[in-house]
């Protein structure tokens, strides 16, 4: 992280509890050097064990990644620093709108046969990541699943808990795999309203399509950070803190660009 990335970060990381008085050691390493690791391990897609010698330990390094993933705490840190940016940029901290759709990627070997599944549709053997994200492309919500999970399946699913999480969200775009029960669960159970936004019969070639384009630049981010080129984690939640921790990229560096555009 540059300096300015920093300056940002630091009011934002959760704090630790051997800090409030709930006992517990305290950190053996920089909160900046393990937070540095961990973002160069994402971007660049390396090994846990390949950590450079200039970073802590790759175990103590880890260490810190599983428990704040277990604890959600990569979750919550993600969306302090979406609150930041939306604000920066003149919205509210919460959204009112989002944008949901799904990508099939390949697995890694490691792994295993209970979450991984077969995409006949985009002919892949892997996983399958649920998203929803704002107007802004920033996330809100995401599962990964086997990649033979149904869209409407997992949607159900996931708008149920960025409902829960997003209380002023009342709108929701969607492409033609949402259709069908799913629009009125949405509405009756969500009170949420899911517009599906269909490619017409007509179209040739590239389109862009209202709304739709958001969460594709989405995962077109996503891709670029290596980590997530294919899916290398053999946890289900594993995955999701890296797509968490990616999205951390993005918006740090924004945050760092908005800060030295108003100095």
């Amino acid at each position: 992280m540059a300096d300015a990335e920093w300056a940002e970060v630091r009011p934002l990381l959760p704090t630790p509890g051997w800090m409030r008085g709930r006992g517990g050691r305290p950190e053996g390493y920089c909160h900046r050097a393990v937070l540095d690791a961990i973002r160069y391990l994402v971007d660049n897609g390396i090994k846990w064990r390949a950590m450079p010698a200039d970073f802590p330990p790759w175990d103590r390094v880890y260490a810190f990644f599983r428990r704040w993933r277990d604890h959600d705490l990569v979750k919550e840190f993600h969306d302090r620093l979406r609150g930041r940016v939306r604000m920066r940029l003149g919205r509210d901290a919460e959204p009112t709108a989002g944008v949901i759709d799904s990508q099939s990627v390949k697995a890694d070997a490691v792994v295993g046969a209970d979450s991984r599944g077969f995409d006949g549709g985009k002919n892949i053997n892997g996983r399958k990541r649920h998203v929803v994200v704002d107007t802004l492309g920033l996330l809100l919500g995401v599962m990964v699943t086997s990649a033979d999970v149904g869209d409407r399946a997992a949607a159900q699913v996931l708008l149920h808990q960025v409902a829960a999480a997003h209380h002023l969200l009342a709108l929701v775009w969607a492409d033609g795999g949402y259709t069908g029960s799913l629009v009125e669960y949405c509405l009756a159970a969500l009170a949420l309203v899911l517009a599906i936004v269909k490619r017409s019969d007509d179209m040739r070639g590239f389109v862009v399509l209202p709304k739709r384009w958001i969460v594709e630049r989405f995962f077109a981010h996503l891709m670029r950070t290596r980590r997530l080129a294919r899916d290398f984690e053999r946890r289900t939640s594993s995955a999701e803190a890296m797509i968490y921790w990616s999205m951390t990229l993005l918006m740090t560096r924004r945050l760092a660009r908005s800060r030295r555009g108003r100095a």
